[in-house]
């Protein structure tokens, strides 16, 4: 509910100046004609904003008792609940992602991919895996000593891949990735694949996975998108060579079939083992270079016009026939800007633009750093014991004392027992993996985390946008918490109020003629008898049929319903054939089962439900009344008073 709320309630921060016109005083507090055009506008902006007299009345009525409300909490401090307060923080420290970054640098990085989506790459590659916070040297060492073997000739890169490559996809091919495009690797691969030139191999680099060199075999203007459909013979791997001379041989005599002409569609559902596609005449998703295992893409994008049909390709899959159904070219950078943009705040790129953020925070705010006390700290932290009962365990005490400073910003010190607490906080006291790379690791997310936090809470200053969000999400909260204990809250817990309002409305509240009892349906014609006598006996609960017919064997024999039906909905047994304290006559289902009932009580007239009965409507009603009483009692406490010539000066039509 919190949410809905949240997403539906849309306001802006107020900005009233000099000059701006007051459109309508609540209590003591002005709203300008500027700031509620600029809210009513945002709220249809996905359609004309409707200027007329009736809508603007709506619109200022809506409004204005929301504000009220909203002064409302933050009279009765609702502002400093902790709970309130927790969600405001991580509200903001999420909202501020999107502003602690360098836009300059998000712009070239945009420009740079689409730039790079313009040219495909054949790559292949060695990875010598280690895992983040692990001693890396080792692993650093064996890249290199295979890159400067592959370099200086002495061995071929293919050879040296099968051998050592830990990434078991491409190691047996020699390494060999085949073509790839910009957004489809992480960002260090990326720029290794489009900064090597052909025939060369990379450094040496590091990613999340490990090291790796890249060999460039090849580059080709980007070949666009392909949509195919496909018939798929599929050849599994316990079939050995048997299964695939049997899939070859049908594949060549479907295609045979295809060029006496055959429809490619009926020979799609007959045929083809992909039942992804099967059921669409074999349609696959669009796709461009990458996307699709080598030997697929590569008899994709050689046929030249829709309609035409490849020879059965064989993969490690199976084999494949397929039929080109468009090609397209890469779009305009335009038409990409806004996917392209998207794709890089959720890609490593993202990053290389607030680390660029960050570089200027840190200079406009006079950032200052002391080795030799973060020094002091790494040998303190290499004291930790690695044996023992207390091994790699370490607590903020154990620096309580070392108080100088690590860095400066803006002013403030952060200090050696600082960056302690944090790294208990982050570690839960457990310093795992090579120390000194941990060490760093963890001083270089601290500085990076004070930094962001220092300028999140700027923003509200410095950044309008920034701040009119948190103005809206905080009024939200704040509005929440106040129905939540007004309307919501009261309604479900207030029994002495809501036993009152249905006392007083309970005719509102009734059963149709119909009849109170079981329903009992029966899996099929055996059970349903069996079922009949057993309800003929006396004493027989339904508790006791369940346990006698859902045995083990068949645990869902009978499924029995039990309360209060109405004629009008319940029509599986006709009203003549339902008795009072008899078994009614079987009626079979369409599904083969038989439904049968057994009414305690019928009612010829409309009945007057319970409170239990009704509770749903009751406290939903309830609801409705008690925030009708709410508004009346803030329009009460906040007199509302409208500026009728500003008003009209909005009315358009």
């Amino acid at each position: 509910m919190r949410k809905l709320l949240l997403t539906c309630i849309t306001l802006a921060t107020i900005c009233t100046t000099g000059f701006a016109q007051t459109l309508f005083t609540y209590g003591n507090t002005p709203v300008t004609k500027q700031e509620f055009l600029r809210i009513y506008e945002k709220n249809n902006i996905n359609k004309k904003p409707d200027y007329s007299r009736a809508a603007l009345k709506e619109y200022l009525d809506l409004y204005s008792l929301f504000r009220m409300k909203v002064s409302e909490a933050e009279a009765e401090k609702f502002d400093t609940i902790t709970s309130v307060q927790r969600e405001l923080d991580n509200y903001r420290r999420q909202l501020a992602r999107n502003y602690l970054t360098d836009e300059q640098v998000n712009n070239r990085l945009i420009h740079e991919a689409y730039d790079r989506m313009r040219e495909d790459v054949h790559i292949a590659h060695i990875l010598i895996s280690c895992r983040a916070g692990s001693d890396t040297v080792a692993a650093y060492h064996k890249i290199d000593s295979i890159y400067r073997v592959v370099t200086s000739k002495k061995a071929e890169f293919a050879e040296m891949a099968r051998l050592y490559s830990d990434d078991k996809g491409t190691k047996d091919n020699g390494g060999d990735v085949g073509y790839m495009t910009a957004l489809q690797t992480v960002y260090p691969f990326e720029n290794a694949a489009y900064t090597t030139p052909v025939g060369k191999v990379s450094a040496p680099f590091r990613t999340q996975f490990g090291y790796h060199i890249v060999k460039v075999l090849d580059k080709r203007p980007d070949i666009g998108e392909a949509s195919v459909a496909q018939i798929l013979i599929a050849t599994p791997k316990s079939k050995g060579e048997e299964g695939i001379a049997v899939a070859k041989k049908r594949a060549d005599s479907i295609e045979t079939a295809l060029k006496n002409g055959a429809s490619f569609d009926d020979m799609v559902k007959k045929y083809s083992e992909d039942k992804y596609s099967v059921n669409n005449n074999g349609v696959l998703a669009t796709f461009g270079t990458g996307r699709m295992i080598p030997a697929f893409e590569h008899a994709s994008f050689a046929l030249k016009t829709p309609g035409e049909i490849s020879k059965p390709i064989q993969t490690e899959y199976g084999f494949h026939i397929i039929k080109l159904i468009d090609k397209t070219n890469l779009k305009s950078y335009d038409s990409m800007q806004p996917q392209i943009k998207k794709r890089i705040e959720n890609d490593y790129r993202a990053q290389v633009a607030r680390d660029a953020y960050v570089q200027k925070i840190k200079e406009k705010n006079g950032f200052r750093e002391y080795p030799e006390n973060l020094k002091a700290v790494e040998a303190r932290f290499n004291r930790i014991p690695d044996t023992g009962k207390e091994a790699n365990t370490f607590r903020a005490s154990d620096f309580g004392n070392m108080n100088a400073p690590l860095f400066t910003l803006g002013g403030k010190n952060y200090t050696q027992s600082d960056f302690a607490s944090y790294a208990v906080s982050l570690t839960r006291g457990k310093l795992m993996g090579q120390r000194q790379t941990v060490v760093k690791e963890l001083y270089s997310m601290y500085v990076s985390t004070v930094v962001n936090d220092f300028q999140e809470h700027k923003l509200v200053d410095e950044n309008p946008e920034f701040k009119s969000l948190m103005e809206e999400y905080k009024a939200g909260i704040l509005l929440f918490e106040l129905m939540d204990r007004n309307v919501w809250g009261k309604a479900s817990k207030d029994t002495v109020g809501l036993q009152e309002f249905y006392e007083m409305h309970k005719e509102k509240y009734k059963w149709e003629p119909g009849f109170k009892g079981s329903v009992y349906k029966f899996k099929d014609e055996a059970t349903m008898k069996e079922g009949i006598k057993l309800l003929a006996k006396k004493g027989m609960t339904d508790e006791d049929m369940t346990k006698k017919l859902n045995t083990e064997g068949h645990p869902d024999a009978v499924s029995i319903q039990h309360g209060h039906f109405e004629y009008s909905r319940f029509t599986e047994v006709p009203q003549n054939d339902i008795v009072k304290g008899k078994a009614s006559v079987a009626v079979k289902n369409t599904t083969g089962g038989y439904t049968v009932v057994k009414a305690d009580e019928l009612y010829t007239q409309p009945v007057v439900k319970s409170l239990d009965e009704a509770r749903g409507y009751v406290v939903a009603e309830y609801q409705d009344y008690l925030e009708k009483k709410w508004n009346e009692q803030m329009r009460s406490k906040y007199p509302l008073t409208v500026n009728q010539p500003v008003f009209d000066s909005m009315v358009k039509n």
